[in-house]
């Protein structure tokens, strides 16, 4: 869980906006946990660039939840 935390926070710091506004929240890592454990499940353990990449890489197949995520944060 604390992997996608951090790729969750990776994301806000990555955008235009505000790390303060948008530093992986509970309702951003909602979003996305199910996703990142159904398609990134095996790049857990490699980074959070990793599981970023991976979640832009499977961005068609990602719940629209977790997609609007990554559109809100710039990726």
């Amino acid at each position: 869980m604390n992997k996608i935390l951090l790729a969750l926070a990776l994301l806000a710091s990555l955008s235009t906006e505000s790390v303060a506004q948008h530093a992986g929240s509970d309702q951003d890592e909602k979003a996305c946990t199910h996703d990142v454990e159904r398609l990134c499940r095996k790049w857990m353990d490699q980074g959070d660039f990793t599981i970023l990449a991976c979640l832009k890489e499977n961005r068609t197949r990602l719940h629209p939840a977790c997609r609007d995520v990554l559109i809100r944060h710039g990726q």
